[in-house]
């Protein structure tokens, strides 16, 4: 059982964290909502509901949520073929309404059958894929959306295309400057941060921001072929007045509920968030320095929760995401009060201080998010799995590279598969030891028997001899499924015909009932 936290406690590690996790958040807000065909704002609103309504209904006490890459297609073409996006936000409405469902009904321990080696390939995929998405970012080339996810894009490139024509070709020089910088600069500043004082509470992405912010102007002063002009800038909505920031708001419309896509949008979005959560919170499970584990029906309802609200204010749907959520746990945070407060101050600057981020590069950021990827995907992890054996590797490996050239859900799917397919061929491995010398046989079945080991059974219990002496080691099961209850049982019934003696061990009383009426002549239990 989870105790309340007590934020008194935290507050000290949780206040810089959130800063970093708005810092990072901001661009990617803005990008999801830019390639979801939907208002820049929209973006905002979901990252706000995210940070302060799901974090503060959610139990999981690192986990961060806002508006999702992985969801960027559905939403656009979505928005594309309803009649309006006031009947998007209706299904989005709709989609929260039916994960409360979910939570209520406990779908959230499916969760828990994703194996290990597809939720650690999923960590490393993602820190892969912000290298090399961000790269580009940290030169200059700031074509693509932040936050993408796809391999694929738009227009014909990939991510491996994009990438080599920005290195090569697309180069910004204040861009590059001040990314090469601040990217050696977290580096150092993990190593050199002090551990008293007060500036081991000052978070490296802030300093970064600030390098950023100053190198630009620095630029703009001394040597203006550098500066960076709006389009390599975050580029934040900007409202002259309360009135006009209460414009950007936007209301869903519920007159169209009759209209069948919109529950087929709302259904195929509740669905996909869900899946796309739990994964999240359980990867973040995996990465928190204290070991906790989620509630994972509560992140449900914390999910249902940020959806109705988001859908309400016209925001997009949310989800629980990894980038935020590593960044969240890299900066030190302890507990969710990291997670509302980063909502806050999204809040507070995008209503306050927009001109303020507007002044912040995206190299700087592109910096900060590269060193995150590279926290999720070191060497050390590969290693560590290739060392756990095939099973694990295989697993691992081929859900990091379906998520690299597809996107996070097809990956996830492909991994999942691989993974299971694992689970499944561990179990057809050899389950019953037959062994005989002279007269005397031995049949052991070293683990529980399923419907899939009956090919085995009947395979083993055909090198029986006639006039043999049988021992049926069934000790180390707690389960003998009846398929194979009435392999052995038939084979008993047979034995006498072919002065075969049967003897039985372990105590199968519970387990093999139709073995216990087999005649006494046929069979013994021993």
């Amino acid at each position: 059982m989870q105790h309340s936290p007590d934020f008194r406690a935290s507050w000290r590690a949780d206040l810089p964290a959130s800063i970093v996790v708005a810092l990072v958040a901001l661009p990617l807000c803005l990008g999801v909502a830019l390639a979801s065909g939907a208002p820049l704002f929209a973006g905002l609103i979901a990252g706000i509901v995210g940070g302060i309504v799901v974090g503060a209904v959610s139990r999981s006490p690192l986990s961060v949520s806002g508006p999702a890459a992985g969801l960027t297609v559905i939403v656009f073409e979505a928005i594309e073929s309803l009649p309006s996006y006031q009947v998007f936000l209706a299904a989005v409405v709709i989609a929260g309404v039916l994960q409360l469902a979910f939570s209520f009904s406990r779908a959230g321990v499916l969760s828990e059958f994703v194996p290990s080696s597809v939720i650690t390939g999923m960590l490393a995929a993602i820190g892969l894929i912000l290298i090399l998405k961000q790269v580009p970012h940290a030169v200059g080339y700031d074509a693509d959306y932040e936050g993408s996810f796809e391999f694929f894009g738009p227009n014909g490139s990939n991510t491996l295309s994009t990438l080599w024509a920005s290195v090569t070709q697309l180069i910004t020089p204040g861009a590059v400057v001040i990314g090469v910088v601040s990217l050696c600069f977290l580096f150092w500043w993990d190593v050199a941060r002090p551990k008293n004082g007060p500036l081991r509470f000052v978070p490296g992405p802030l300093i970064v921001v600030l390098i950023g912010v100053l190198g630009n102007g620095l630029f703009a002063a001394a040597r203006p072929e550098w500066y960076l002009g709006p389009k390599h800038l975050v580029q934040v909505p900007m409202a002259s007045s309360f009135s006009d920031f209460a414009a950007l708001l936007t209301f869903p419309d519920f007159t169209a509920l009759g209209n069948a896509a919109v529950w087929t949008t709302a259904i195929t979005l509740a669905i996909v968030a869900s899946l796309e959560s739990m994964l999240s919170v359980k990867a973040v499970d995996e990465i928190d320095p204290k070991r906790r584990t989620t509630d994972k029906n509560r992140e449900l309802l914390a999910q249902g929760s940020g959806n109705i609200v988001s859908g309400l204010l016209g925001g997009l749907p949310v989800t629980s995401v990894i980038v935020r959520s590593s960044a969240n746990v890299d900066s030190g945070a302890e507990s969710k009060l990291s997670t509302i407060l980063h909502g806050f101050w999204l809040l507070v600057s995008v209503a306050l201080i927009p001109a303020v981020l507007n002044l912040i590069p995206l190299s700087a950021l592109a910096a900060v998010l590269i060193a995150t990827g590279y926290k999720l995907t070191k060497p050390k992890l590969f290693i560590e799995r290739y060392k756990q054996g095939w099973s694990q590797f295989v697993p691992f490996v081929v859900t990091v590279v379906a998520i690299l050239f597809t996107d996070l859900l097809e990956g996830i799917v492909i991994g999942l598969v691989v993974g299971f397919a694992f689970v499944i061929g561990r179990n057809f491995r050899t389950a019953i030891t037959f062994a005989h010398e002279g007269d005397d046989c031995l049949l052991r079945a070293r683990r529980n028997l399923y419907f899939m080991h009956k090919y085995e059974l009947q395979r083993a219990l055909e090198r029986v001899p006639d006039g043999a002496n049988l021992l049926i080691d069934l000790s180390s099961t707690n389960y003998v499924d009846l398929d194979n209850v009435d392999i052995i049982n038939a084979f008993i019934k047979g034995a006498a015909f072919r002065d075969i003696r049967v003897l039985v061990r372990g105590d199968i009383a519970d387990r093999t009932a139709p073995l216990i009426n087999a005649p006494a002549d046929e069979v013994r239990f021993i």
